[in-house]
């Protein structure tokens, strides 16, 4: 009956205590993420590791997906708030079409090159 024990108590009933805490919630940041196929194709997906997720794909232990064009490129990433978020942004960009998913990997390249360009 998991972590509980049993305790007599001066009444008929016996109470139920817990033994054991309950751990404290693991909050952890989930991405959705676009890789590059060799082909040119785009593959959308989440995980709380994008890039471990990517060398994932890589070795051909990912997504099927990439057994006719293998990945080559963790082309854009973008942080949810929940895993949840995550799956309804993933399935939004889904249904993008290719030019809007092009769109979203040029604007996070626009502001990765703007970071790193040294200021004057």
């Amino acid at each position: 009956m998991g972590n509980f024990r049993l305790r007599a108590g001066l009444s008929d009933l016996a109470e139920v205590t817990d033994i054991q805490q309950p751990a404290a919630a693991v909050i952890k940041d989930w991405f959705v993420y676009l890789v590059r196929a060799a082909n040119g194709a785009l593959y959308c997906g989440i995980s709380d590791d994008p890039q471990r997720r990517f060398i994932k794909h890589q070795s051909g232990k990912g997504a099927r997906f990439f057994c006719s064009s293998p990945a080559v490129a963790l082309v854009y990433t973008e942080l949810c708030p929940s895993k949840g978020d995550a799956l309804r942004r993933e399935r939004a960009i889904k249904r993008l079409s290719k030019a809007a998913k092009e769109a979203l990997v040029e604007d996070a390249l626009a502001i990765v090159t703007t970071d790193e360009t040294p200021s004057a």
